[in-house]
Parts: structure tokens; C-alpha cells; sequence
């Protein structure tokens, strides 16, 4: 496959009715989520300007923490653009925090990776009880890695119960090929490491690979090479695209969260 037929394969937006207006009304979203639901805001942990999250709090003192990773092929985006998604885990009962860090080509996806662990490691301070994490596509792939041994600081790991890569790309090998590539500088001893495909998972840790159904070709590939690599569970779901994939995450009740709690 050319370099124009890849990138055409991992393009998202394009193919998506009306693709464009999704970014705008997920920041108006997180915007008035943000205005009536109780929260700390910009929690740093690390030097960068962008290591910050930001936690939202139940009614009621939570009974564990969730923790969830945006996407944007590890370039764009930004944390306070989910805050809605937000809504599903607090009517569980739980913290839930959103998860900023610095983006490429300032820094590549193995330094992304370490940075995601750092700040589970700093939130998990702050809630106690069990955890459960979910990312979406980039951020799928972020959460993929802290499910992997020696990610997450053992008494971290030991909490987290269960873990939903959501359109996740799991094997970052195809991406070397892309324009976007410029950016992320992925190569092949990079893509061997930060593949989750490539790796094990924790064995005390559950993962269910979910992926929409309307989805492009390859993030099917993508979510079933994940799911025969680990061995994991597997969910499609139907009349889905890349972009609302993740509106389950506001309704407690949904196929998406009962796979995140695994009830």
C-alpha cells in the first residue's frame, strides 16, 4: 500500500457524516459539564505544561477511581475536550479522571506512554478503592500499555481491575508508513516496544477490545489483531463510527460501560 492509500485508510473524519462538527460540540459539551459538576481542575503531575488532569467527583465519596485517556493520534486534542464523558462513571459511583499529556512532535508516543503512567500513578493517590481505565483510538492505545507488566508502578496495577481500549490502535507498525509520521517519528524499534500487540498483558488485569462496526477497515484490524494477540474479549458495536464510538461513556447503563465494569 502507497503512502496516500495509508493515510487514506487511518483518516477518520472524512468519512464520517458531518465529521467536522464533532470537535466543537465536544468542547461546548465538556465546557457545561465542567460549570455543574464538582471538580479539581489542571492537577499537575510532571514539569510540562500539559501534564495535568483534571478529576470529577461523584455525589457521594466514590467507591473507585476511573480514568480515562483522549485521543487524537497522539497530536491533537486536549483533556478539557471530554469532560461530558465523564458522566457514565460518576453515576457508577467513581472518581473519574481525565487525562492530559504532551503531544508530538515535541515528544514521541514511548515518552506519551510514560507520561500517561506517571499520571494514573499521581491520581491513584488520591482516590481510593479499585481501578478501571478506557481510552479512545491514541488514547486506546495509551491504556493498552498501562494493561502491560511493568507500566504501572505494581501498587497501581494491583488496583486496576479492568481496562476498555476503545478504537485502539494496538499495533503501531502500519503508522510508520504515514504522512502523519513526520510528527510521531515512529520507528521500527519504537513501534516494537509500544505496540501492545507485541507484548503480554498484566495477567491480573481484564481487557475487552471494543471497536464501532461502521469503523474504518483498519481499526477493525486493528481492535481484532489486539484481541487474538491477548486473548481478550472482543465487542463491535453496531452502527458505530469512529466519533461516537465513545458516547456510551455518558450512560452508565450502556454495552461500553458494562464492558469498562464488567457489569
Amino acid at each position: 500500500m502507497d503512502q496516500a492509500a495509508l493515510d487514506l485508510a487511518y483518516e477518520n473524519g472524512a468519512f464520517i457524516p458531518d465529521g467536522a462538527s464533532y470537535g466543537p460540540r465536544w468542547e461546548a459539551a465538556a465546557a457545561a459539564f465542567r460549570a455543574t459538576t464538582p471538580c479539581e481542575l489542571d492537577i499537575s503531575y510532571g514539569a510540562h505544561p500539559r501534564a495535568r488532569s483534571d478529576l470529577f467527583f461523584p455525589r457521594n465519596p466514590p467507591i473507585g477511581l476511573m480514568i480515562f485517556v483522549h485521543g487524537g493520534y497522539w497530536r491533537m486534542r486536549s483533556k478539557s475536550d471530554w469532560s461530558h464523558f465523564a458522566r457514565g462513571g460518576l453515576e457508577r459511583g467513581y472518581a473519574v479522571a481525565l487525562v492530559g499529556y504532551p503531544l508530538a512532535p515535541e515528544v514521541r508516543i514511548s515518552e506519551i506512554t510514560s507520561h500517561v503512567a506517571q499520571a494514573c500513578t499521581d491520581i491513584a493517590k488520591r482516590i481510593d478503592g479499585p481501578i478501571v481505565l478506557a481510552g479512545h483510538s491514541a488514547g486506546g492505545h495509551l491504556v493498552a500499555r498501562m494493561a502491560m507488566p511493568k507500566v504501572l508502578p505494581d501498587e497501581v496495577a494491583k488496583r486496576v481491575t479492568r481496562v476498555l481500549p476503545i478504537s485502539c490502535v494496538s499495533d503501531l507498525r502500519p503508522l510508520i508508513g504515514l504522512s502523519m509520521n513526520d510528527e510521531l517519528r515512529i520507528d521500527p524499534a519504537e513501534a516494537a516496544i509500544e505496540s501492545p500487540v507485541s507484548g503480554q498483558k498484566h495477567p491480573d488485569i481484564a481487557v475487552t477490545a471494543l471497536v464501532g462496526a461502521e469503523e474504518r477497515p483498519v481499526f477493525l484490524d486493528q481492535n481484532r489483531w489486539l484481541a487474538e494477540a491477548w486473548n481478550c474479549p472482543e465487542i463491535i458495536l453496531p452502527g458505530r463510527h469512529h466519533f461516537d464510538v465513545i458516547d456510551g461513556l455518558e450512560d452508565p447503563n450502556s454495552t461500553l460501560m458494562s464492558a469498562l465494569f464488567g457489569n
